[in-house]
């Protein structure tokens, strides 16, 4: 394994990152198979249409997201899901501010390698 995380990480601790307006994230664990991230949303933010070649699943902790994933468009609450598969197009927009739990398989390298200043 090239890449891990410490076994045991406490929220307290861990940094919260920029992630687009109104959005944060928190790296929860990874190694180089699995990433889980917590995702903070505040009311009407977006997370652009985007892809990536990560299989993606989202479980929504609280809030409630219109999620549109390829060419479908449903509501979501908290204790729902969404599984997005490698490279299909998915965005979503916060109507009540809320936390996601998004985990990626192979893990999100990118997430790890900060832009230079």
């Amino acid at each position: 394994m090239k890449q891990a995380s410490d076994t045991f990480l406490f929220c307290e601790h861990l940094p919260w990152e920029p992630a687009g307006t109104g959005i944060t994230r928190q790296i929860m664990g990874y190694n180089d198979d699995i990433m889980l991230v917590k995702v903070k949303f505040q009311k009407g933010a977006v997370g652009e249409a985007h892809r990536h070649p990560h299989t993606q699943t989202t479980y929504v902790e609280s809030g409630r997201f219109e999620f549109t994933v390829g060419n479908e468009t449903r509501i979501v609450k908290a204790g729902d899901g969404v599984c997005m598969q490698p490279n299909e197009l998915h965005g979503c927009v916060c109507l009540e501010a809320g936390v996601l739990l998004d985990c990626f398989s192979p893990m999100r390298a990118d997430f790890l390698h900060k832009p230079e200043p």
